[in-house]
Formats: C-alpha cells, structure tokens, sequence
C-alpha cells in the first residue's frame, strides 16, 4: 500500500574518519523514502530551490518514489554540513542553511490525500498536524518524528498532533523530555496517554526499543567492522519499519516486530557508505539476507 512522507530534502556536506563529500543528497524525508521504497510505493512531500540536480530527482523517481508532492521554489535547497568524532558518536554541525525549507508549507497532491499510511518527519508539529488535516478519511497508521527542540519550543502543538499519531519514534533523550520521566518504562505509560500506543526509542548503534501497550520488543544493532557516514540511519530505520508495514498492509503485533528487525535492517545498510549511496543500490533480497542474520543474532533456546 502506497505510504506517504512528508519532511526535508536537502544536500549535506558529511566528513568523517572515512573521508567528506561537499555536496551529496540528503534530509530525512530522501533517506526514508529510498529505505521504505524497498517494500512498497512512497509518496514525496517536500521543498527544494532551483537548484536541485535533475540527477538527484531521478534518484527518487527511478526507486518507485512518487514525486508530484516536491515543490521547487525560487532560491537554495536545505542546506547541512557536519563532521563526525573518530568514535563516529560525536557531531558537529559546521553549518545549518534553511533556504526554501524556511518557508516549507506542505500541500498535498489530490492523487496523496487518500495516503493509508503517513509518516511525518521531523518538521514544526503544525505543519505535522496541517499534513493530517489534509488526509482523506483515517488512515490506517500514522506515525511521527520529532526532537528536543519542538518539544521545548511548541509543547502544545505537539501534543495536539500526538493526538492523531499512533506511532512515535524519538530517541531516548527526546523520550524522557517529552514524558517528564528517566525510566523509559514510565515514560512510555505517559506518552500513551497522549495519543500513540507504540513507541520506537532509537538508541542508535545500541538499537532500538518498542514499546507498545500490551508488549515490550528490542532489537540490537547490526554490528559492522565499518560505519562510513551514520548521517541517515535513524531515517532509513523509520524508512524500513514503515516500508515494511505499509507492504504487510496490517498492523499486527507480529508485523510490528518483523517492522523493528526490517528498521534496524536498513539502517545499517545506510551507514556503510556516505549520503544516500548505499539505499540507492540495495536489493531486497540483500535486506531478506540481512533480516535473517539478525535472527540467528537474536535466537536462543530455554
């Protein structure tokens, strides 16, 4: 079933132990798409300036991703540069560009409105929320990114759109600012009571953590001998988790598991190559491969 992302397409300039690209396709919104493209059709929501490579467009277009919903405005695409430690868990960012992204304003296309599932990334929670206004009907799951500074800056407006979400995926930090509470146990019980029922705490090279209301699931990260750029894994992980359930087109307890083990599955596939490199050439049957290291990872008799 076709799944909806709304969020940032932008160029990146990344150095890291590994090297530095100055100019490379990036924003969360990319990184998700090509990740959830794997398992089912995307519909792109997003802002770039004319100067946005035709090549990069192509990208998306060639990997099943509908791109009605790009707007080109008049001047520069979203622009980030960062470096990373040795350690690769340290980031500097070196510079922050909105450009047209400043004055992003999501539309959707009549073809997007009757999206069943919907990913909001991370934008200003009214923009989120204007998103959902313009659905068609209920879709069958929405799900949502945030961070610290939406939840210090426009508390009320997240938690109106929160409302409306049956998902939210944040990492730990962000968890106990929006809860209140340092045990991620408690800080999930007060998150429910907000409006999701299933919480996905990214812990980055450590995994990831769900917590639904009537279970408890985690999953490891993928160890690898190399990370060249971590820039996108936590996109590409929502990108696989979604990808996944829209594909399953159900929403069990079961697809919601399998949904974490194909997230974290994508996210280490992203990070061993700068930008979006490694998601544009990866094959299914890499990622079916992949899923199945993880579960001789995983498993063990009592």
């Amino acid at each position: 079933m076709s799944l909806l992302v709304v969020g940032s397409v932008a160029y990146d300039a990344i150095e890291t132990p590994f090297g530095k690209v100055d100019r490379t396709l990036g924003g969360a919104a990319s990184y998700f798409a090509l990740a959830a493209s794997r398992f089912t059709p995307v519909r792109l929501v997003g802002v770039v300036g004319d100067d946005f490579e035709k090549r990069d467009e192509d990208i998306l277009r060639h990997h099943r991703i509908d791109v009605a919903g790009l707007e080109r405005a008049a001047g520069k695409t979203f622009f980030w540069a960062g470096r990373y430690s040795q350690n690769m868990n340290e980031r500097t960012t070196l510079a922050t560009e909105l450009n047209v992204f400043a004055a992003f304003n999501p539309k959707l296309p009549p073809s997007f409105t009757d999206s069943p599932y919907v990913f909001l990334a991370n934008i200003d929670p009214t923009l989120q929320h204007s998103v959902l206004k313009q659905i068609r009907g209920k879709p069958k799951l929405v799900a949502l990114d945030t961070m610290n500074y939406w939840i210090e800056r426009t508390p009320a407006e997240l938690r109106e759109t929160l409302k409306h979400t049956q998902v939210l995926m944040i990492n730990d930090d962000e968890t106990r600012q929006l809860s209140g509470e340092h045990n991620l146990l408690r800080a999930a019980k007060r998150i429910f009571s907000m409006g999701p029922k299933t919480l996905v705490i990214k812990r980055g090279e450590h995994g990831a953590l769900m917590v639904h209301d009537r279970f408890l699931f985690s999953v490891p990260g993928f160890p690898l001998e190399e990370v060249h750029d971590p820039t996108g894994a936590g996109d590409s992980f929502a990108g696989g988790f979604m990808g996944y359930l829209a594909s399953a087109g159900r929403v069990t307890d079961e697809a919601l598991r399998r949904a974490m083990v194909f997230g974290s599955v994508l996210g280490s596939f992203a990070v061993e190559k700068f930008g979006v490199e490694r998601l544009k050439t990866l094959t299914l049957r890499e990622i079916r491969a992949r899923a199945m290291k993880f579960h001789r990872l995983t498993a063990f008799e009592l």
